[in-house]
């Protein structure tokens, strides 16, 4: 079969099979082999590699995942898409195709079944939706992860790469740094797509940390602080923890913290970096 990165066979089986785009899965199929590219050299694929791509869609960029990886996972929650997923990777002998919602799949039992105990990398045009549930849940999900290399919408990819102080900086930007290096790998036009979305989008590999760049006591407070201090980010960090439903400290507890780490009554949860937000976490553990 040729391969479906060429938009005209992109086209042709679609209409083969009468598939009718799902606006409810966010489907939009990427048809640039240059962007491919990027994506795999992003994510470093090799031989000796397990992948799982989640939403591969009609099979195209699993076409050239089989090539590269040793083992290849898909994950597809649009049962119209398995008949059409089973016809265009027939050829490949190290692809396995899942019917199922990446949300609810075990991973654990899913990998320990078919990675052989590789870790595992994760490579996927995501649903713009749902990009942010399917990253962290990854990321907690306690899976062995080697990194995450995804398609997003652009300013997704700004949030998890900005830094203190930046408009785009939030509670993505902190949990995303705390579990990986989130890297930019190429942006990516509307035109790149079938059908094309109304916004632009950007491939991001998210390099998995060993063990994160700080040390917190409780990591749970940790991401309720930061969860608390983005709510009303333009109030004082002192009122967002006070006016916080997850937190329960009193207002001079929270002085007292703050005066604790030399810093001033008046500043603001978005000034404060992963590394003070470590600290703070630690600091309330400690009363």
């Amino acid at each position: 079969m040729e391969k479906l990165s060429n938009p005209q066979e992109t086209i042709r089986v679609l209409q083969e099979y009468q598939f009718n785009f799902q606006k409810k899965f966010g489907q939009n199929f990427l048809i640039d082999e240059r962007v491919l590219t990027r994506i795999l050299d992003a994510a470093s694929i090799t031989e000796d590699d397990c992948v799982l791509e989640i939403g591969p869609g009609i099979g195209t960029m699993t076409q050239h995942l089989a090539l590269r990886a040793g083992k290849v996972i898909c994950v597809e929650i649009d049962p119209n898409l398995i008949p059409i997923l089973k016809d265009t990777l027939s050829s490949y002998s190290n692809i396995t195709v899942i019917h199922g919602d990446i949300l609810k799949i075990n991973l654990e039992e899913l990998i320990e079944k078919e990675a052989e105990g590789r870790p595992l990398k994760v490579v996927a045009n995501l649903p713009y939706y749902i990009t942010t549930p399917i990253i962290m849940g990854l990321f907690e999900s306690g899976v062995n992860l080697a990194g995450i290399t995804v398609m997003v919408q652009k300013e997704v990819a700004d949030r998890m790469k900005s830094e203190p102080g930046t408009k785009d900086y939030g509670a993505l930007s902190l949990a995303v740094q705390y579990y990986s290096k989130p890297t930019i790998a190429a942006n990516v036009p509307p035109n790149c797509f079938i059908p094309r979305p109304k916004v632009g989008s950007a491939v991001i590999h998210l390099e998995r940390y060993q063990t994160p760049p700080v040390d917190v006591i409780d990591e749970k407070l940790m991401f309720r602080l930061i969860r608390a201090s983005f709510n009303q980010r333009r109030k004082t960090l002192v009122n967002s923890l006070k006016n916080s439903p997850e937190l329960n400290f009193s207002k001079e507890e929270i002085l007292q913290v703050i005066k604790s780490l030399g810093l001033p009554e008046t500043v603001r949860g978005e000034t404060l970096s992963l590394e003070k937000f470590a600290s703070l976490s630690n600091a309330f553990s400690n009363l």
